[in-house]
């Protein structure tokens, strides 16, 4: 290890550069590291460091570094790091990512790069592969010259995508690790690859029945809405897609009333557009990983169809062409504690698909969803995709060449354009919605059709200021919470007072708040029992600001 020694220490020069303000303690977690970007230069150069050496250890495979706050306000920013096959970085190196971050000097910013060589036996004569990206915010070349800075410490072969959508890092980053078997790492590949599946499905549907491809697309002005205008050229008209909240250069409105995380948390429409009974509306956020739909009545009643929406729809239209392919395959939803209640017993009562329920966090979803020989996940917030295992991937491709009947042909024909027009990497905006689309004009379904299959239970989500959300420890996949003592008790007495009622807090990854998810049988008690939840949290938990109302 000496040699590491020497290497790293001669980085010494390129590490002060960036020096540790101390003004905030970093913690990398699902979602990666989020924070106002002005306090961010040093951990993008750290991270740039550090993925270079993730590089290293992974024998020169490319990993990827994405440099954005997803939906998050314009002043924030933040990084997510991508592992080999465009997953999440290994869980073991968030440790690293997070002491790293936090490492006062350039002095313990060495010991722990040589730390990390040591206890990792990494062999220091591999060259190391990044592949960068970035969201549209001001702060975006700024962090990106940050993290350059600490990659080419390295002596790394770096290609920097410049401003693209998160799942299309993701995309990137496997296409190269598979050796071009999942396509090529670039935006043209990536495009032909998911566009060309749905405009093959899309022939194959004879009847639209209720169906209308007119989509209204909220593109929370930013990359999403870029990247829209780009794939609307090789859709060729088999969608109309009238472009929303699509003004990139205002970077005050990214987000701003607007996009997947603001309908879903306010369940209300995006401002920005003229809102019309019965349309369809498509909302992304600020780095297009995540997709809701929602549309208003003729009485101007408000009507979102979010993640769990969009995993009824598919699981049921997955297991439906298994059923008529003749193969016997193991189809599977992961949920959250996010979930509604009602989706999960429509799913197990009614779609007769197996559930399974983890701990907030693509990760965990991911993860569960490899259990199955199909998973399917979707955190409620939009963001998800489908999984499928590499021996049934195979199994329907080899099938499908297989003289069958034609019920049998064609199902299989349609299961390969749903594998192919799906990012399985990583939850990608784009992608699920041309599945969303595909599935709808097969089912011959309008908007509101698709959402009369069930009745949501009324939700409220709130969140909270805390002093230290490290103080909080949940359990049962989030579903309870262990620490602060006393608060669960709190939660569950205020629960018995509601008809249907159901609460759970948890802290979030990036930042100190605490989310506050509830529902109930109406929506004015839904909202009254997130009101007494949040101001349990606030008066247990030393909530700061103004008092939950």
């Amino acid at each position: 290890m000496d040699e590491w020694i020497e290497n790293i220490v001669e980085l010494e020069s390129n590490i002060e550069s960036y020096p540790n303000p101390g003004i905030k303690v970093f913690q990398y977690g699902t979602s990666g590291i989020r924070y106002n970007s002005e306090h961010l230069d040093h951990v993008l150069h750290r991270m740039g460091l550090l993925v270079a050496l993730r590089s290293i250890h992974l024998k020169s495979a490319a990993v990827g570094l994405m440099i954005t706050a997803s939906h998050n306000p314009q002043d924030d920013n933040g990084i997510k790091l991508i592992d080999p096959l465009g997953e999440m970085l290994d869980s073991s190196w968030e440790v690293y990512a997070t002491k790293l971050a936090n490492a006062p000097n350039n002095q313990d910013v060495c010991a722990m790069l040589i730390n990390i060589a040591y206890e990792n036996n990494i062999d220091k004569k591999y060259i190391p592969r990044v592949y960068i990206g970035r969201d549209t915010r001001n702060s975006g070349k700024r962090l990106l010259d940050a993290v350059l800075c600490g990659v080419n410490a390295f002596n790394s072969n770096v290609e920097d995508f410049g401003i693209i959508t998160t799942p299309m890092l993701h995309f990137f980053v496997r296409c190269y690790n598979t050796n071009g078997l999942y396509g090529q790492p670039s935006e043209h590949s990536y495009h032909t690859k998911l566009t060309n599946s749905f405009k093959t499905l899309r022939k194959m549907c004879l009847d639209l029945k209720n169906y209308s491809p007119v989509i209204e697309f909220d593109g929370a002005n930013g990359v999403g809405a870029l990247k829209m205008k780009d794939a609307i050229i090789h859709l060729e008209e088999t969608l109309v897609i009238n472009m929303h909240n699509d003004d990139i250069m205002n970077t005050e409105k990214l987000n701003y009333k607007c996009g997947a995380d603001f309908v879903k948390s306010n369940q209300c429409p995006p401002t920005g557009m003229t809102i019309k009974p019965h349309s369809k509306y498509v909302s992304v956020d600020g780095d297009a990983d995540r997709i809701v739909y929602s549309f208003v009545d003729e009485n101007n009643k408000f009507y979102l169809l979010d993640g769990d929406r969009i995993a009824t729809l598919v699981a049921g239209y997955i297991k439906d062409l298994f059923i008529a392919s003749g193969l016997d395959v193991n189809v599977g939803l992961v949920q959250t504690a996010y979930s509604n209640g009602n989706s999960t017993k429509y799913v197990t009562d009614k779609l007769k698909v197996p559930v399974a329920c983890v701990p907030t966090g693509v990760k965990y979803l991911h993860h569960k969803a490899n259990d199955y020989d199909v998973g399917i996940y979707f955190e409620a917030n939009g963001h998800g995709t489908i999984l499928f295992k590499d021996a049934i991937r195979e199994l329907i491709r080899n099938q499908c060449s297989i003289e069958v009947d034609e019920a049998k042909s064609l199902a299989l024909k349609k299961l390969i354009c749903i594998m192919d027009m799906t990012n399985e990497t990583v939850g990608d905006a784009y992608s699920d919605m041309l599945i969303v689309e595909s599935v709808l004009c097969e089912r011959g379904w309008s908007i509101s059709d698709w959402y009369k299959t069930y009745s949501d239970l009324p939700n409220r989500l709130k969140q909270v200021t805390v002093k230290d959300r490290n103080t909080f420890e949940t359990g049962d996949a989030e579903r309870i919470c262990l620490k602060p003592l006393g608060l669960q008790e709190k939660i569950d007495s205020i629960v018995l007072k509601y008809s249907m009622g159901r609460s759970f807090v948890r802290p979030s990854g990036t930042e100190d708040v605490v989310r506050i998810y509830a529902e109930a049988d109406t929506q004015i008690n839904a909202d009254k029992l997130a009101v007494e939840v949040a101001t349990a949290v606030y008066d247990i938990a030393d909530g700061v600001g103004k008092k939950p109302e």
